[in-house]
């Protein structure tokens, strides 16, 4: 089954992203290591949500954030690979940020929407070491921020 295809499955389309016009690359690789620069929940040039989680963005949005956040790097990472997504070795970590109240306490729920559309997609490959913290604010004013080092051929 194709990649894009098990986007669909999650009900996500294949993002449609253009490279900001920033002072860094969206990725970068070292020998067989690609890092993934923090990733916010875009839609082609909208931002599908923004405030704090437990505020004014409840768990499942802020899930749907971080699956999106998701989508993003393996877009990214796509295009590093110049299309072929079969040189992924392995997701070796995956960091989600959580722009959340204080008090706070469920950032791994958050994270877990990330995580679980990567074992989706990558299957075993998806399998990935995790840390997901909250942050006093993102970028933005996003909810889910999150970035990736990836293991290829």
């Amino acid at each position: 089954m194709s990649y894009r295809k098990k986007f669909e499955e999650l009900g996500i389309a294949w993002p449609s992203l253009e490279r900001p016009a920033l002072p860094f690359s969206p990725t970068v690789r070292v020998g067989d290591i690609i890092y993934v620069s923090g990733q916010i929940p875009e839609i082609g040039a909208d931002i599908a949500a923004t405030g704090q989680v437990g505020r004014e963005v409840d768990l499942a949005t802020a899930q749907h954030a971080a699956r999106l956040c998701a989508a993003n790097i393996v877009h990214w990472l796509d295009k590093a690979l110049d299309g072929d997504l079969d040189r992924v070795v392995r997701f070796a970590k995956l960091t989600v940020y959580v722009n959340a109240i204080p008090g706070f306490k469920s950032y791994s729920e958050v994270g877990n929407g990330a995580s679980e559309f990567l074992l989706h997609v990558f299957g075993e490959r998806g399998e990935h070491a995790r840390c997901a913290l909250g942050m006093g604010g993102l970028p933005a004013n996003v909810p889910v921020e999150a970035d990736a080092i990836v293991h290829v051929r």
